[in-house]
């Protein structure tokens, strides 16, 4: 089931939602905490260091700073859920043990409360900072009173802080490594909007694959099962270019990554070391027909690691409807786990059907298509190709007519020009739109440029075309860009006295931005939002937004996600 703009807008706030609401519980919790704290010294003060003169001053202080925290996240502000507050409490906690008797304090335990919230919020690494941490600061603590006699509570309380800080940050890891887990099914079984297409469908889903595992490349190989031909996928990073069309290669070239089993799922890492024992070599297979891990041939595996040039990667099989073949994941420095592996092909059966599903549907349209095709483009030269003809041979007579001196003659003859260019565009249109197999132009600003030579020509309207970086899209999203590009520069002719015009377009990570800019030639830019433009960007899942630059020339951006 396709997704609209409210529903994924819907998604990212119910998620942000969720993160605010934790903030929030967090903050109340700080809250009883600090006041806990001070309501036991208050009653019971025996336990106070010395330097009584800062203590209350250290209290109070954290309270104030836990009630700053709580209305921040009240109001949503970014640094309630900032990960600066936890290591903040680490500090202030650092300073409650030690007014409160170093190593003899009760409120060591509060450091859990710091490892707990960066544990679950921001996984391992943070949590395991924030662990070493709290173990240094509490060892610091106890050394500077004059408690440092008692080594042994001393170590026992630190050992104890540094194994269940440990049990919590593995713990906390897994849950957010389950919700980026989570997030990338539910991104990968969104399925893409049907005008970008099937290839720029998979693309997608095995970047988004690629990112998560960190992987250097991803590798898509399949085999048609009726024609017995291979093709090839590759996706790299953001580096490196990638084709948006999967390449034919012979099944020689092919045969070294269909070599693995259908039924196994792979997980190999080499040593980082070439002299380093093959003990430290893994190469698990994960046999589904029998649903156990087993070791793999270790050989095989390794000459395939070497045909890669990888140290370690991901393999699992795929079966579509007309197709089945393997995805690789290969990476040279992260260790993959079987985990890893079993998490891929869950990847694989979740986004597959539905992109198979995509391509289904996408071929019986093209069917039911195929019988309007011919229809139209044989009523199209009598509804709209033939009545230029007769606005051309009409104008034809009216030249004839008139008198060598009369002064719309050049009016006359540009009227032809532009009927017999209208006529030749409308045949191309009919001849390309009769075939089904017809291409987009390669050269995408082949297109512009001639939609702006005739803009120069009919209309006396100069555009300037630009094209940034890498544009790498399907050519049905070509013909959706293209298009809005036209809708754009018709609007420049039709509602502006402008002279010069400017369009860019810049791929830019995952979107293509459009900025179509006129001049105003000193007048004031009056408000307006065209509605065909802003209908086919949201058609596209885009946006569209006016501004008006400081020299006065108005700019109307689109933006398509991709």
């Amino acid at each position: 089931m396709l997704k609209s703009n409210d529903d994924i807008k819907g998604e990212t706030d119910s998620s942000f939602a969720m993160n605010s609401a934790d903030a929030k519980m967090v903050s109340r919790m700080r809250m009883v905490l600090a006041v806990s704290v001070l309501l036991a010294v208050f009653v019971d003060p025996s336990g106070l260091s010395s330097r009584e003169n800062f203590t209350w001053l250290v209290f109070f202080g954290y309270l104030f700073h836990s009630i700053f925290i709580y209305v921040l996240s009240l109001r949503e502000k970014p640094f309630s859920q900032s990960i600066l507050v936890h290591r903040l409490d680490v500090l202030w906690f650092a300073l409650i043990v030690i007014f409160t008797g170093g190593v003899d304090s009760f409120f060591f335990l509060f450091f859990f409360f710091a490892i707990l919230t960066s544990s679950f919020r921001w996984g391992f690494e943070e949590g395991a900072r924030v662990t070493v941490a709290s173990a240094i600061l509490f060892s610091a603590s106890g050394l500077a009173l004059e408690t440092q006699s008692d080594l042994s509570r001393l170590f026992l309380r630190t050992t104890f802080l540094l194994t269940f800080g440990y049990m919590s940050v593995y713990w906390g890891e897994s849950k957010v490594r389950l919700m980026h887990q989570l997030n990338l099914l539910r991104d990968v079984s969104r399925l893409s909007n049907p005008r970008f297409g099937v290839d720029q469908t998979i693309v997608n889903v095995l970047e988004k694959t690629r990112r998560f595992f960190k992987a250097r490349s991803c590798i898509l190989v399949l085999r048609d099962k009726e024609l017995g031909t291979y093709f090839l996928r590759t996706i790299k990073d953001k580096n490196s270019t990638s084709a948006i069309s999967a390449d034919a290669v012979n099944a020689e070239a092919a045969a070294p990554l269909m070599a693995v089993s259908d039924d196994h799922i792979i997980a190999y890492t080499s040593p980082l070391w070439p002299f380093s024992s093959s003990l430290f070599q893994k190469s698990m297979a994960y046999d589904c027909s029998r649903e156990r891990w087993e070791k793999h041939e270790a050989e095989s595996i390794k000459n395939l690691a070497e045909i890669l040039e990888t140290r370690s990667f991901l393999s699992a099989p795929l079966s579509l409807r007309r197709q089945h073949g393997r995805i690789y994941l290969l990476s040279p420095n992260e260790s993959f786990s079987k985990a890893d592996a079993l998490f891929l092909s869950h990847i694989l059966a979740q986004a597959f059907p539905a992109i198979d599903n995509i391509d289904i549907l996408d071929r019986m349209a093209s069917e039911a298509a195929l019988q309007e095709r011919h229809k139209i483009s044989l009523d199209l030269h009598d509804t709209a190709i033939q009545p230029y003809i007769g606005l051309k041979l009409a104008l034809g007579a009216i030249r004839n007519k008139a008198s060598a001196d009369n002064p719309l003659i050049e009016d006359i003859d540009k009227l032809a020009r532009m009927a017999e260019k209208v006529i030749g565009d409308l045949r191309r249109f009919a001849a390309n739109f009769k075939n089904r197999h017809s291409k987009i132009e390669p050269v995408f600003l082949v297109a512009l440029n001639q939609q702006a030579e005739q803009l120069k020509e009919f209309y006396g309207i100069d555009i300037s075309i630009t094209i940034a970086g890498e544009f790498r899209v399907s050519d049905r999203l070509a013909i959706e860009i293209l298009q809005l590009v036209r809708e754009g520069l018709s609007n420049i002719c039709k509602h502006t006295l402008a002279e010069k015009g400017h369009v860019k377009i810049h791929h830019i990570n995952e979107s293509i931005k459009i900025e179509i800019e006129n001049e105003n030639q000193g007048h004031q830019p009056v408000a307006f939002t065209p509605n065909s433009l802003s209908e086919r960007a949201a058609v596209l899942g885009g946006k569209l937004h006016i501004n008006h630059g400081p020299d006065g020339n108005t700019v109307v951006h689109v933006e398509i996600p991709v």
